[in-house]
């Protein structure tokens, strides 16, 4: 795993067609690669569930900020 205090990085991700760039910290682009493969799915399809999800809330945060919640509040 990489060290815990690096900048985010910068990935572009597909949903839905359309391709968006997500920037998270190196923790949080390898437990999301980690979940996607525990889950048996790309990685695209994981930040496609993890975006329908934060859609459904009554105020959706940003992607990336949903991103690391749903990482560390759910359970593989």
């Amino acid at each position: 795993m990489a060290v815990p205090f690096h900048p985010p990085v910068k990935r572009s991700v597909e949903i839905a067609g359309h391709k968006t760039s997500i920037s998270l910290e190196p923790v949080f682009w390898d437990m999301l690669k980690e979940r996607a493969a525990a889950d048996g799915v790309p990685i695209n399809a994981l930040v496609a569930r993890i975006d329908a999800e934060r859609l459904e809330a009554e105020n959706p945060p940003g992607l990336a900020g949903a991103i690391r919640v749903w990482l560390v509040s759910t359970k593989p």
